[in-house]
């Protein structure tokens, strides 16, 4: 009896080392995708944040569309026409600005990530697909939604 349960501690100890060794190595590979997948998503940080369009190329795939809703009718532009927007500068309230990459969800060589600016008077919220063209990760579609921000009412005498 004593044999049989060595063997059966002997059995269960190696299994739990190979699940443990099959989970640790897929983390490890899921990590690195992961921080594949960010290197675009802090270009496109980058670009807002310098206001430098150079971030905007390399965080796009040339063929991206950018996607919106404004005053009842859907709104379109190509990564290009969005990057001649950047001035070169950064924005005058640039210390006053938040931007995070909230989430990012990976399945195989395609991704999606939600990332949130907020600025001043707007919140955007950003919904990003990337595609692995290549062995790189670029951004291929942007969608978004623009929350404004109402500004505090001054109380009497303030």
């Amino acid at each position: 009896m004593k044999k049989i349960s060595v063997i059966i501690l002997a059995v269960a100890v190696l299994i739990s080392g190979v699940f443990f060794v099959s989970f640790t190595g897929q983390s490890e590979a899921q990590a690195a995708e992961k921080e594949a997948v960010k290197i675009p998503l802090n270009n496109y940080l980058q670009a807002h944040a310098t206001g430098k369009a150079e971030f905007v190329r390399k965080a796009f795939h040339p063929d991206a569309k950018l996607f919106w809703y404004r005053d009842g009718k859907m709104m379109t532009r190509t990564a290009e026409e969005f990057a001649s927007g950047f001035t070169g500068a950064p924005a005058a309230d640039e210390a006053q600005r938040k931007r995070n990459i909230d989430t990012i969800d990976i399945s195989g060589n395609a991704a999606i990530a939600k990332i949130t600016l907020d600025y001043p008077t707007v919140t955007f919220t950003d919904y990003m697909s990337l595609l692995k063209i290549d062995g790189e990760w670029k951004i291929v579609n942007k969608t978004f939604y623009a929350e404004p921000k109402t500004a505090p009412v001054a109380k009497p005498g303030e």
